[in-house]
């Protein structure tokens, strides 16, 4: 009877292995599953952060693109009257200032 009894307790205590096994194995594929679903939202919100900063950029750039071309017909409009207020300034003074180059290269100082 006593070696039943050691048979009966060897039969449990492997029943009990397997069946700790079991929920180890189940533990490890639930852990599995939800590591692979974190990845898987990342990834998801990853992909949807990236969408959201490309439309961010690609507007500014239009943005940017569409202003360029009033930027440059106002640096035109500037770089012209800049220019007109040279050539004035240089017609009101040119006179004056050949006189003045004309007195220092005739004068003689002794």
């Amino acid at each position: 009877m006593a070696s039943n009894r050691g048979q009966g307790g060897i039969q449990q205590l492997l029943t009990a292995e397997q069946e700790a096994q079991h929920i180890v194995n189940a533990a490890r594929s639930a852990k599995m599953a939800r590591l692979k679903q974190a990845k898987d939202e990342a990834e998801r919100e990853i992909a949807e952060t990236r969408s959201q900063v490309e439309l961010q950029f690609q507007k500014k750039v239009a943005a940017s693109s569409g202003d360029s071309g009033a930027n440059v017909k106002r640096l035109e409009h500037e770089t012209e009257h800049k220019i007109n207020h040279l050539s004035s300034e240089a017609s009101r003074i040119s006179s004056d200032v050949v006189q003045m180059l004309l007195k220092q290269v005739t004068t003689v100082k002794v």
